[in-house]
């Protein structure tokens, strides 16, 4: 069974689960990246009913954006229903600079408290998919084809492949919490393009600008790749500075930080001033 097959398959099991454990069509989520069109053509090819959501993160640079506005408008004019899914936090609005503010510490590699709020709530309560391959990092080797996720750790039921043993375990359990399905995990990065070249699929015009990946401008994950994000979109910097010197603003005891400029060169790794991660961590709002 070919790639394309497979995961045509997997979307209708996912399909067929959504409609019997949650009375709703599938979800297909739409990030603006390579991985996410691809799982859109495949749904469309599939046959099934589905619909699609966009996590707004705010910081996603205007090509992202305009991406998104031009797929949605393509599918609803299919009949498609299609839905932009806002960040909340404490019940109320909120954004990539003022979560730094509400939070008081930047975003970092090891707390990643930006992805939890700006993107990882689309979804609650629904059978959902996603374009995460094993291929991406090391850590998403551990996913799995189907994952039922629950705020209990312990209640995470991971199938690594179709044929896994403990497919009722996925069927069985209380279906509070969203569904994941990751049709394309074991997807190369030489089978996504070939695939998006073959098939004429139309991507994030980012990709043909040096990018490697799509996401928020600025993400601690990209490493020094964000030079040349933030050459690209100065704004974002600026964005980041101001919300730097906000949180500063509030921040009860004395750091080395003077202004949003010192903590700016400290989170793109320019200047590494005496200060404990641990010290940060104790004033991050919950």
């Amino acid at each position: 069974m070919d790639l394309e097959h497979k995961a045509i398959e997997r979307l209708k099991q996912a399909s067929e689960m959504s409609i019997h454990f949650y009375q709703a069509p599938l979800l297909i989520t739409a990030s603006g990246g390579k991985d996410s069109d691809i799982c859109l053509e495949l749904a469309k090819r599939s046959g099934i009913t589905y619909e699609v959501q966009h996590s707004l993160t705010t910081a996603d640079a205007p090509q992202t954006v305009h991406h998104i506005k031009k797929q949605f408008y393509e599918l609803e004019l299919q009949g498609i229903k299609c839905n932009i899914s806002y960040p909340m936090y404490k019940g109320k609005r909120t954004s990539m600079w003022r979560l730094i503010e509400q939070k008081k510490m930047p975003p970092t590699r090891i707390g990643r408290y930006c992805c939890e709020i700006l993107k990882e709530g689309a979804g609650a309560g629904r059978m959902i998919t996603t374009g995460v391959r094993w291929a991406e990092s090391n850590k998403r080797k551990s996913r799995g084809v189907l994952e039922a996720i629950s705020r209990n750790k312990d209640n995470k039921i991971i199938l690594t492949n179709d044929n896994d043993d403990k497919r009722q375990l996925i069927e069985k359990c209380e279906m509070q919490a969203k569904t994941v399905c990751n049709p394309i995990i074991e997807w190369m990065d030489s089978d996504v393009w070939n695939y998006i070249d073959s098939e004429k699929i139309d991507v994030n015009p980012l990709y043909y600008c040096g990018f490697n990946r799509v996401g928020c401008v600025g993400c601690p994950m990209a490493g020094k790749t964000r030079y040349y994000e933030f050459r690209m979109f100065p704004k974002y910097q600026q964005n980041y500075i101001k919300a730097f010197e906000r949180m500063l603003a509030l921040k009860s005891n004395v750091t080395t930080w003077k202004t949003g400029e010192d903590v700016f060169r400290w989170w793109m790794e320019e200047d590494f001033m005496q200060l404990r991660f641990e010290d940060i961590l104790k004033e991050r709002v919950q």
